[in-house]
């Protein structure tokens, strides 16, 4: 767990594991935010999420919102975006409603990736907070678009079908799109991170860039030039995990991703992903996962069957 500029200790929370284990594996994760407040309350302290990206709109009521060093103070309805590895915190209403979208930072990195406008490529997404009842007119318009992308991504979300995850992820996009393009401009630019969160962040872009080498963690060291100790002291601290196990996780999602979503061989998969031994691709995945890549690909886990994995 990291800590803050205040040296208090910040719990990462991770949504598949701490609250909903049905979406152990899933890149998305909506809920309403009734439920999730039942949960954890609704005077959340300050936490984060190592490696997702989370949005919340709320409907009405008074609400509280903390994300970083940026406090807002809200009547009515609201939308929030809070980056991955941010900490933040928020109260609300015993009676407000809303919804909260969970979304893995390199799901994000995928659905921004062709974006022709710098201004908003994944890495470079800082909080957000929007408040309805301060728009024009003009930029109202754009807030009814974005509620109206709720109503839908919760219309997919309990309705599992064979193109569930395509419609998500479109969703997910457009949303991210409105988004950014309402966000006022002193919120999208002020936060400053702390060098630990800033060099977590550094390692992840790399991750992602870089998964499909295999390269061992001492290049991941080289390239961002800090010392294997460190980067374990900084995962530790953000992520609660060694380096060498986010790398893991980076190379499975996408194993999983290929099995289920691709008609590639099982040893094409494993070449893609760096893997020039079949056997040892087999090995690494049934290490990860208790099952062979053959058994993972299996009828039962085809995407019809487990609309859980997003």
């Amino acid at each position: 767990m990291p800590i803050n500029h205040l040296n208090e200790w910040i719990p990462n929370i991770v949504i598949g594991q701490d609250y909903d284990q049905h979406y152990r594996d899933a890149n998305i994760h909506f809920d309403v935010l009734g439920r999730m407040a039942d949960f954890f309350g609704r005077d959340m302290p300050v936490h984060l999420h190592a490696q997702f990206l989370q949005i919340h709109l709320i409907k009405a009521g008074d609400t509280h919102f903390h994300i970083d060093e940026q406090v807002y103070h809200c009547q009515g309805a609201c939308c929030f975006l809070t980056p991955a590895a941010v900490p933040h915190s928020f109260m609300t209403e015993r009676d407000a409603n809303g919804y909260v979208l969970t979304v893995n930072q390199s799901l994000i990195w995928q659905l921004l990736r062709d974006s022709q406008n710098s201004q908003i490529e994944a890495e470079r997404i800082q909080p957000i907070g929007i408040e309805q009842r301060l728009l024009s007119d003009k930029d109202t318009h754009a807030w009814h678009r974005i509620t109206h992308i709720f109503q839908m991504l919760q219309d997919e979300w309990d309705t599992p079908s064979p193109d569930r995850t395509f419609a998500l992820e479109s969703l997910v996009r457009l949303l991210l799109l409105q988004l950014l393009r309402l966000a006022p401009e002193a919120s999208a630019s002020h936060t400053v991170n702390s060098e630990e969160l800033r060099q977590f962040r550094r390692f992840s872009l790399l991750v992602e860039h870089e998964y499909r080498q295999r390269w061992p963690l001492g290049h991941y060291c080289a390239a961002l030039g800090v010392s294997e100790s460190y980067l374990h002291q900084i995962c530790h601290r953000v992520a609660n995990c060694p380096p060498k196990r986010l790398i893991h996780d980076r190379i499975l999602q996408e194993c999983k991703r290929l099995l289920l979503y691709s008609n590639k061989s099982i040893n094409d998969i494993g070449f893609d992903l760096g893997f020039l031994d079949p056997s040892y691709f087999s090995r690494f995945f049934r290490k990860q996962t208790g099952l062979t890549p053959r058994d993972f690909r299996q009828p039962a886990n085809q995407p019809s069957q487990r609309p859980a994995f997003t």
